[in-house]
């Protein structure tokens, strides 16, 4: 989950700006280039802790899984986040108009579910069935497409696959898991080919996110997002900094694909593998590197003892305070981007 925050607040000062403009105005990713050096997340790891929280308080019991997560989109809407989603927006509208989990959903192959998966792999991967089925909820819940869905799946297995294996996974060996794991038809799974082909070849990521048609930078659809994503996490399973560095200079979707890269090498590599500096300078508030330990280590208890737990409360009057702070920030960094270097 740290892994998740750090990639999400290294990549955000990136996101929307293509790869030649990004390495004008930050030559060095370094440290975080929103607040003068200061790390805050946004909703990529805000979906990652209440997905956590919901798996607490629900035990992996699924339709307490989803009435929880359902709740908890519901108030993160509610506190007025600084940005949201399409497909997410329109999902959180249809569940406060009582549609329920199972139908608030909209037909979208956004990259949403799959950047809060990585912590569904992580507390749920040894029972893939049953990861299988939260996944299912997780992703349907705003995006009811079956690219959105097997691309958070494929996410979910991926951080299973880092957090448990000994040695570093060849990518020939994760398409082969892959293979007995999607429909044979997938268009998910085409990806994975193409991913792994690319590397067999020794194609660079930048090349290879061209031929995908990102020329500007990886998009937030999901068979722009997961391919790229997957053609660096392979590459650098034992690098975090390398690989969400590479990650955020592929341009476009900048903290999204971050975050999922960062959450993907953290889940093997933890707390040890991620820059101290780093973890240092990530002051968001109240959701702080401090609370995200508690609920990582929460949900670790709650998935050894498989019963439901109370969740890790916050001080969550004071978040539609520090969304508008936020908001405030993003603001100042676009009318910064107005201005050179182009």
């Amino acid at each position: 989950m740290l892994g998740t925050a750090v990639g999400d607040a290294l990549g955000l000062a990136c996101e929307g700006l293509s790869p030649q403009r990004q390495l004008k105005m930050f030559p060095s990713l370094d440290n975080y280039g929103l607040l003068f050096g200061t790390g805050m997340i946004s909703d990529d790891t805000e979906h990652t802790v209440m997905v956590a929280q919901s798996l607490i308080t629900s035990g992996g019991q699924e339709d307490r899984f989803a009435r929880s997560f359902a709740w908890r989109l519901r108030a993160w809407l509610l506190a007025l986040p600084a940005g949201v989603g399409m497909a997410t927006g329109r999902a959180i509208i249809k569940l406060w108009l009582c549609f329920p989990p199972s139908w608030s959903g909209v037909v979208s192959a956004g990259n949403g579910p799959a950047m809060r998966a990585a912590v569904l792999g992580v507390a749920y991967g040894d029972d893939v069935d049953a990861m299988t089925r939260l996944n299912r909820i997780c992703a349907r819940i705003t995006h009811r497409d079956e690219r959105a869905e097997h691309g958070a799946f494929t996410v979910a297995m991926a951080a299973h696959l880092a957090a448990s294996s000994a040695n570093a996974l060849p990518a020939h060996e994760f398409l082969r898991i892959m293979t007995e794991r999607l429909p044979a038809q997938s268009a998910t799974l085409e990806a994975i080919r193409k991913v792994v082909a690319s590397l067999n070849a020794g194609e660079p990521a930048p090349a290879f996110v061209a031929a995908l048609g990102s020329r500007n930078g990886v998009t937030g659809y999901m068979l722009h997002t997961l391919p790229a994503v997957l053609h660096v996490w392979l590459r650098h399973q034992d690098d975090y900094i390398g690989g969400v560095t590479e990650m955020i200079r592929l341009g476009g979707d900048a903290d999204s694909t971050a975050a999922i890269v960062g959450g993907l090498i953290g889940a093997r590599v933890g707390c040890e593998g991620i820059p101290p500096h780093l973890l240092a300078n990530l002051r968001d508030w109240p959701r702080s590197i401090k609370f995200i330990e508690r609920v990582a280590q929460r949900l670790a208890q709650a998935r050894q003892l498989d019963t439901p737990l109370s969740e890790v409360r916050s001080f969550c009057l004071a978040t539609p305070l520090r969304n508008l702070f936020f908001l405030a920030v993003v603001l100042a960094h676009g009318f910064r981007r107005l201005l050179p270097p182009y």
